[in-house]
């Protein structure tokens, strides 16, 4: 008599479920891994999570679930994962995001991001309960919003992508206990172990270089519940995910193995596949022992070949210095870029500033899009502030800032390789009547407020050194493909370490935008920003220049002093931008209009930090009540004259002339010689 049906399907599940408890890939050829987004498995047997596309995710899993909880309020099972995986970045020192292990209820995750979301969540649902994933992140990247620790560590995750418990990668000898930290991109092959117990309810989480045996101290050792990780009915799927963002990024996974209730297998080093050559093709042993016996015979004249090479080619030669490899952007050669660039033809410029001019450029290899700035020697910037920039902006990851990308170094001429704003800057969107550009909504110019807000604040406060913008302004915010406002021109920037005084004596910056205090002591602070933070706000919130006529009929010149009599009126929403049309949101239009006048205020111990700014904007902190100032902020500048001095450097706005400004009696002989508007 033939077995029911409803019977036959519960022993195929319960089949499928053993298969799941234990298995073993030595490479991953032949396997019927279920595979969606960039994963593919090489000929060779090599897994590869990623290609290298941007902002893409690919996926593999185990394609049978396995038994994580014997019922819907079990407690979760032992199980244990190794696996041996590689990063490979094209550059050495910078690299995008990672990528990680993971326990899902289905092998179909929810509408994931890619990016900082690693393709296992998105924005919407991360943190949210329902998800019932666990996932132990590889991550190459810092995300201030998720509070990681920095660009190179392993993280413990459920449901969310900030890390329970997370630790810089590396592993402790078992010989000397010593800590090594070992890079995630190296494009080396590290193996991990992951192991839950579940009546203890800990895990532990170890790495090494593959083939370096499971060291005894783990690197991560932390009590954890699963028992709401996974399906109803209590089982799970296990695999990888990965995601990519704009650098030319792939990962891959060479080996693994899993295991219910017992340690997984050990993986077989010697029959992983081997991951693909990249750099220099290694050196032939034959050649090592031929090479310079034949080389001696064409001594002479390969000396008087490379004399005369070198003296044609010495002019054009690149120039490398020693402080240089201490620093991580990567360095591009001159024809690497020449070639972007079409040979920096007219018709690639971009625009020209005050510290150079600006090209759209397309790498060859990686068809990304990059902007370059071109800067003589002998301009305004010079060697220091370029330095200054390379340090800074190099190391600064955020998505409110532009990236710099790299440089590259010729006799008397600086190059640096940015990510390219297909939207340009800022206040070409506010002022310029000549292109037909489109009015930007309400919703957008408080989103670009929200993005720089959060741009300063990570370089005031969440990164390992406070870096002071000194020039904010709208026309170097640029907007990125989703109109999103990203903070750039780091050529100004000045660091120093959190709790220290910065110690700048020079006033640098832009008319209109610099604190009185700036003004009379010519030293920068974040409060500094802030005040030309607040100004910003007011002229993307009126679509008004600093300084200049702010409206027909109108006699004041200074937007801070026009805002500020209406604000005092009850009158603030009259100086919103009238090609609005009165299409805003007013609640958030008054609090811009506060916020930018408390920022702006002229005593800078009123001013709030930059988390506060944050705070009031996301609404989670009330917006108090801003201090009045009675002193208009022409005469401020009048009054403060005298903190002028023969070294300073100030741009004025592009508009800006003598018979509109509010002070042009008290300042034309004090700032005469000064740099003009970029």
């Amino acid at each position: 008599m033939g077995c029911p049906r409803p019977l036959l399907l519960l022993l195929l599940h319960a089949v499928a479920l053993a298969a799941a408890d234990e298995f073993t890939y030595n490479g991953f050829g032949g396997s019927d891994l279920l595979l969606d987004g960039m994963a593919a498995v090489a000929p060779n047997g090599l897994l590869a999570l990623s290609n290298g596309t941007s902002q893409m995710a690919g996926h593999a899993f185990h394609p049978a679930p396995f038994r994580l909880r014997d019922g819907a309020a079990a407690a979760a099972r032992s199980f244990s994962a190794a696996f041996v995986f590689a990063i490979v970045s094209n550059y050495t020192v910078l690299s995008d995001n990672g990528m990680a292990l993971v326990v899902a209820p289905s092998t179909r995750l929810s509408a994931f991001n890619a990016g900082q979301y690693l393709g296992v969540l998105n924005v919407t649902d991360n943190g949210r309960d329902g998800n019932r994933v666990f996932f132990v992140e590889l991550d190459t990247m810092l995300n201030p919003e998720f509070q990681d620790m920095n660009s190179n560590h392993v993280g413990v995750n459920v449901n969310s992508m900030r890390s329970l418990r997370n630790h810089s990668a590396g592993y402790y000898d078992d010989a000397t206990g010593a800590f090594t930290n070992l890079s995630l991109i190296s494009r080396r092959p590290m193996q991990v172990w992951v192991d839950y117990d579940g009546a203890a309810a800990r895990l532990d989480v170890a790495m090494a270089p593959a083939g370096v045996p499971r060291p005894r101290k783990p690197l991560i050792s932390t009590p954890l519940n699963l028992s709401a990780v996974g399906a109803d009915d209590g089982t799970a799927y296990v695999g990888f995910s990965a995601a990519t963002g704009v650098i030319y990024t792939r990962h891959y996974v060479l080996g693994w193995s899993f295991a219910t209730g017992a340690a997984a297998p050990p993986l077989d080093i010697s029959r992983l596949p081997a991951l693909p050559r990249f750099g220099p093709k290694p050196r032939s042993k034959v050649l090592e022992t031929v090479l310079p016996v034949a080389t001696a015979a064409l001594v002479l004249a390969l000396v008087v070949g490379a004399f005369l090479f070198v003296r044609r080619r010495v002019r054009y030669a690149e120039v490398r210095e020693d402080w240089e490899a201490e620093f991580g952007p990567h360095r591009f050669s001159y024809k690497e870029l020449y070639q972007a660039t079409k040979g920096f033809k007219n018709k690639m410029l971009l625009g020209t500033g005050g510290f150079g001019r600006v090209y759209k450029g397309v790498l060859s290899g990686s068809k990304l899009e990059v902007a370059v700035k071109r800067v003589s020697h002998d301009s305004k910037q010079g060697m220091k502030e370029f330095i200054a920039e390379v340090v800074s902006i190099g190391h600064l990851r955020h998505r409110n800032l532009v990236q710099l990308l790299g440089y590259c170094r010729r006799k008397g001429e600086l190059l640096l390789v940015y990510d390219y704003m297909s939207n340009g800057s800022l206040d070409k969107y506010l002022y310029d009547d000549r292109t037909a550009r489109p009015v930007l909504d309400w919703g957008q110019r408080f989103q670009i407020v929200r993005g720089v807000a959060a741009g300063l604040l990570y370089l005031h406060e969440d990164w390992e050194k406070v870096v002071i913008h000194r020039d904010v302004k709208a026309s170097n915010v640029l907007l990125d493909g989703d109109m999103n406002g990203r903070l750039g021109d780091f050529g100004l920037a000045r660091l120093y370490d959190h709790g220290v005084d910065p110690q700048t004596t020079h006033v640098v910056g832009t008319m209109g935008y610099l604190a009185p205090e700036l003004v009379r002591t010519g030293r920068a602070t974040p409060a500094t920003d802030v005040f030309a933070f607040g100004v910003f706000v007011l002229e993307v919130a009126c679509g008004r220049r600093p300084l200049g006529r702010v409206a027909p009929g109108v006699d004041q010149t200074v937007l801070l002093d026009w805002v500020q009599e209406h604000q005092r009126r009850g009158a603030a929403l009259d100086t919103l931008d009238a090609r609005l049309c009165g299409k805003y949101d007013a609640d958030e239009a008054r609090l811009a209009v506060k916020l930018g006048l408390m920022c702006a205020h002229p005593s800078p111990e009123a001013r709030p930090g930059m988390r506060q700014v944050v705070q009031y904007l996301e609404g989670d902190a009330p917006m108090p009540d801003v201090a009045p100032s009675y002193v208009s902020y022409s005469m401020l500048a009048l009054m403060q004259n005298d903190g002028f001095d023969s070294f300073a450097n100030v741009s004025f706005p592009s508009t800006v002339t003598s018979s509109v400004s509010p002070v042009s009696g008290g300042f034309s002989s004090s700032v005469s010689g000064l740099s003009g508007g970029r």
